[in-house]
């Protein structure tokens, strides 16, 4: 039995139990019997996360993978090797969870049917706060067989991706997304990887890939100009497979592994492509068009990671301010630790809500019962804003466990490195705010979204009427600078446009969430949406005494 301390340790918590939305958030997402069916399922993931699978991806962060670029006898050979307990977190993703096969096929967890996007966010959600790095391979992987079932040729379909959402880890072929070159980064319209068609129909690329996760993953797509078109039209899709027919490498190699602030755990490298074979998806000259679509969907599972990352963050946070004693007292019990928890709470929880409302929306449009306008704004603002709130909420929790916040033993460290890379892959948070604005002029997302947002609060708990007014107000005015800012062409307003955009839907699915069983306090959180994150307010001014807000914005809290 371990000797008494005053340093509060949460290892062993189960993250699902422990979290008072979890469970009713599923309930509202899911339909009734899968989600009855999926209960077990969490909170079994939600013991792991807490428990072993943390355990595990702390070491998988201290023991980052390493890459062979040549065998002893010569032969070159961009071999990667992964620590054990990386591999094991692997086998729980892909395997045992099915998170990147969930959407795709049926048998997963026990299910006859492919899952909903809901049920595969549900589930990510909790994983990742467990282990942020091998959740950007998953959500590639289920990416890339989404994106090729789109667009690819259905004999290439047929042939790969029974392969990517293979529950067997032995014969797993895992995914990823070749994109980025040193001199184009987010400009794509600047690559230069050159495709060339060979008399039989097949095709060969060469040319350097500056930042490629998961760069031994069993198929990749990469863009190439195969045109001779300038701009985004000479750029077409191709799929990369590892290995060639005869069962030896592609003509490509893996030239180095990036040392990297965070994700750690997960590879990351540079590329070579050297006369490599693949296969067109899609139509030539339209690779950004179609890469688009795995861009969008990998940008939603940003936003996701963002959202686990801060809810790990709370519970940390929550735990040691309850156990933790200063002056006499649980931190807990102070009312400005309660103010410094009430804002972590409102910031992760905004993240969930638009989270579920994305992948709803996405859901919807493929299946042609709603506006794809919708989550083409939907998928940069939940990108943009979340993960930027994600790097602010895991410092505070650093902060709240004091000195010991700052030491790797802890989970903060990893969750604080972790938490910068959202803002920067599939997009910075320029290149994302811009991209709202793009979604404004060029796809009339704006009133598909103010439609939505007015149903959403239609259908909810009412806003109090002491805040109807301001409410009004501030919708009205989110709105109309987000128009502004698209119209005139003022790109310097895009941030202050796509985090008004954000929080004005955030708002309207807290007040929608809060009809649901054990939600109500969503109401709560969205009038402090209002009041802190819309409402125009003087830095100077002295506000109201707020605690007793904070105290009830914290109940839910077990």
């Amino acid at each position: 039995m371990p000797a008494p301390t005053a340093v509060p340790d949460s290892r062993g918590q189960n993250l699902y139990d422990c979290d008072p939305y979890a469970a009713p958030m599923a309930a509202r997402y899911l339909p009734p019997a899968l989600n009855a069916h999926l209960q077990p399922h969490l909170s079994r993931l939600g013991a792991l996360a807490g428990g072993a699978m943390d355990a595990l991806a702390m070491s998988a962060d201290q023991h980052p993978p390493t890459l062979s670029v040549r065998h002893r006898t010569g032969v070159d050979e961009s071999r990667i090797d992964k620590h054990p307990d990386y591999v094991a977190l692997e086998r729980l993703a892909y395997s045992e969870f099915g998170l990147a096969a969930l959407s795709h096929r049926g048998g997963v967890l026990g299910w006859p049917e492919p899952m909903p996007a809901a049920a595969k966010y549900a589930l990510s959600h909790l994983f990742v706060q467990a282990e942020f790095g091998l959740c950007c391979p998953v959500s590639m992987t289920d990416s890339l067989a989404r994106t090729l079932r789109r667009y690819g040729d259905p004999a290439l379909v047929a042939q790969v991706v029974p392969q990517v959402t293979s529950l067997d880890f032995d014969s797993l072929r895992q995914g990823a997304m070749f994109m980025t070159e040193q001199g184009a980064g987010s400009d794509v319209s600047a690559t230069t990887t050159e495709a060339h068609e060979a008399a039989d129909g097949s095709w060969t690329l060469t040319g350097d890939k500056w930042f490629c996760s998961n760069p031994d993953a069993g198929f990749a797509m990469v863009l190439a100009r195969s045109e001779p078109d300038p701009g985004l039209k000479g750029v077409s899709l191709f799929l990369l497979p590892r290995d060639l027919p005869d069962g030896s490498h592609n003509h490509y190699r893996i030239l180095r592994l990036k040392d990297k602030l965070g994700t750690r755990s997960m590879a990351s490298g540079e590329i070579r492509l050297e006369g490599a074979r693949a296969w067109l998806v899609g139509e030539r000259g339209r690779g950004f068009k179609q890469m688009a679509d795995m861009i969008n969907n990998s940008r939603l599972s940003n936003g996701m990671r963002a959202a686990g990352l801060m809810r790990r963050a709370c519970a940390e946070a929550m735990y040691v301010a309850r156990e933790r004693r200063a002056f006499g007292q649980p931190l807990a019990d102070m009312p400005l630790m309660r103010r410094q928890l009430a804002k972590m709470m409102l910031w992760a929880e905004q993240a969930r809500s638009v989270m579920f409302q994305t992948a709803q929306a996405l859901a919807r449009a493929e299946a042609g019962e709603g506006d794809p306008a919708l989550p083409r704004i939907m998928t940069p603002l939940i990108k943009f804003r979340a993960c930027r709130d994600a790097r602010k909420v895991t410092g505070d929790a650093m902060e709240v466990r004091g000195g010991c916040g700052y030491i790797e033993e802890w989970v903060e460290p990893r969750l604080m490195r972790d938490a910068h890379l959202g803002s920067i892959w599939e997009g910075t948070s320029n290149i994302v705010a811009l991209d709202v604005l793009r979604a404004i002029r060029r796809e009339q997302a704006l009133p598909a979204l103010r439609a939505h947002v007015d149903a959403l609060l239609r259908d909810g708990v009412p806003c109090p009427a002491s805040l109807r007014p301001q409410q009004d107000a501030a919708l009205d005015a989110a709105f109309a600078l987000a128009a502004h800012a698209a119209d005139s062409g003022r790109d310097a307003l895009a941030r202050q446009a796509a985090s008004g955009l954000y929080h004005a839907l955030s708002l309207a699915a807290l007040r929608h969430e809060a009809r649901g069983e054990g939600l109500a306090g969503r109401a709560l959180l969205a009038d402090q949406v209002l009041r802190h994150r819309l409402m125009p307010r003087d830095p100077c001014g002295i506000p109201e005494d707020d605690d007793d807000t904070h105290r009830r914005v914290l109940a839910a809290q077990p």
